[in-house]
């Protein structure tokens, strides 16, 4: 179930994504008086197709890994001399340039409606309160401490755990000092910090930025009661039952679910005596925890069973539904903040502050839209929001095969007055073919290690 799941969302994800993406391209080239030959999403041999009043091929093909749109051209065959007004490469330049970013510039505005709509419906969020400060970490030098309140990083507010990771992600790698302010807001007590950095880095296949910095979350304290159990796992097997409360594991007391999750990943393969309490009643069961390593190597303890659902205080929560004026702007200040750290921390990787293991191909794309669409609508829009940014920014990029890279070549025609040679493109594009599947395979590599 969870498998298809994961299929579904991710051909959800990449048909919205692709479909808009080559619908700007579309749009734009019929506003210019371009023959459109064929609209596709995904490549090869298309499994449905339908052809419109105007003639022009509306296609599902078999691959769902991107699509695209077939223009007239003379570049690819011969043209009727009656249709050759209709043919992309005998529209002016500026119409050429149009067409070519429409894609990627549909992304971003998608993005800005994505947002919109999420911050016009409301969003939840858990106040960025301080639990632990960690020692000898840049939050402890900074002079941050336990239930203060994050208000601001670099002068832009921080209003979630998810604005202030965006905003330590964005000065990985940086020198100068990293300005923070943090308090009591509600009592208006608010206090300025500062820690230098000095080309702080942080291995983004392990560890958060957040935690890297110093800090982990303040969290109410969750009862030890047993909520989910996994088929086939060690609590399963050893009779661990949904509403089990755990009061005490090898005789040391059990005071809340982070302890029993500290006692059981420090435990991996040795038995552990549980003492719980169903029904009013104490029970002994041996439970001994699997093993699990993770991206970084070391190895935790697991049981597969999860806790039981709680809720957060009233006053540690933040609602950010705002009117639709509002929420246009902070949709656009959304989407040009998430453009900013993707071009910075494409930048990191080539000057190798980032490393390239972070690249993601379709596995994981898929992991993230499944688990995502599996976490609500929210999560779902703002993971599209953040793909569809990415899929525009990446498509803007100097690349001979991107749009990024046509444009590159429309606008040296614009200011030589002729077009680029065809011998120069053709070298671009082996060029640029050559290096996206030099990423894409690097994507894959990474994909497969981190399953």
């Amino acid at each position: 179930m969870d498998l298809i799941q994961t299929l579904f969302a991710t051909l959800i994800t990449l048909g919205i994504l692709v479909t808009i993406h080559e619908w700007g391209h579309f749009w734009v080239a019929r506003r210019c008086g371009v023959k459109v030959l064929r609209f596709s999403v995904g490549f090869g041999k298309p499994i449905w197709m339908r052809v419109g009043r105007d003639g022009t091929e509306y296609a599902i093909a078999s691959i769902p890994l991107g699509g695209y749109v077939r223009m007239l051209d003379e570049r690819e065959g011969d043209v009727p001399d009656e249709l050759r007004q209709q043919a992309f490469n005998n529209k002016p330049v500026m119409q050429r340039i149009a067409i070519v970013a429409a894609g990627p510039l549909v992304n971003l505005i998608f993005a800005v409606l994505a947002y919109w709509f999420l911050f016009v419906w409301g969003v939840t969020v858990v106040k960025p309160t301080i639990g632990v400060v960690e020692p000898a970490s840049l939050a402890e030098q900074a002079g941050l401490q336990s239930e203060l309140v994050l208000t601001e990083i670099d002068g832009r507010e921080v209003r979630s755990w998810e604005e202030v990771n965006l905003a330590l992600a964005a000065r990985i790698g940086d020198e100068g000092v990293l300005e923070l302010r943090a308090g009591q807001p509600d009592s208006g007590w608010l206090k300025n910090y500062s820690v230098p950095l000095q080309g702080w880095n942080v291995d983004l296949e392990s560890e958060s930025p957040l935690r890297a910095f110093g800090l982990q979350p303040w969290q109410p304290l969750i009862e030890p009661v047993i909520g989910q159990i996994t088929p086939d796992g060690a609590a399963h097997t050893s009779g661990l039952r949904v509403g089990d409360k755990v009061v005490a594991v090898d005789g040391a007391p059990i005071a809340d679910w982070m302890d029993l999750v500290g006692v059981i990943q420090a435990s991996a393969g040795s038995a552990l005596s549980f003492t719980i309490l169903r029904d009013q009643s104490e029970l002994a069961l041996s439970i001994t925890p699997g093993s699990r390593e993770l991206s970084d190597g070391s190895v935790v303890g697991f049981i597969g069973a999860g806790v039981q659902p709680y809720t957060w205080p009233e006053d540690h929560l933040v609602d950010l539904q705002q009117g639709p004026v509002q929420a246009l702007v902070s949709g656009f200040n959304k989407t040009v903040q998430m453009v900013s750290l993707t071009l910075d921390s494409i930048r990191k990787m080539i000057v190798g502050v980032i490393s390239l293991n972070n690249l993601s191909g379709p596995i994981t794309i898929a992991k993230v839209a499944g688990a995502s669409a599996a976490s609500g609508l929210e999560s779902f829009i703002s993971f599209l929001a953040y793909l569809s940014v990415s899929l525009g920014v990446l498509n803007l990029l100097p690349i001979p095969m991107l749009d990024g890279g046509h444009l590159v070549y429309y606008f040296v025609e614009l200011v030589r007055g002729k077009p680029v040679s065809e011998r120069v493109q053709a070298f671009g594009l082996r060029v640029g073919m050559a290096l996206l599947f030099s990423l894409m395979a690097l994507a894959m590599i990474n994909d497969i290690a981190r399953l």
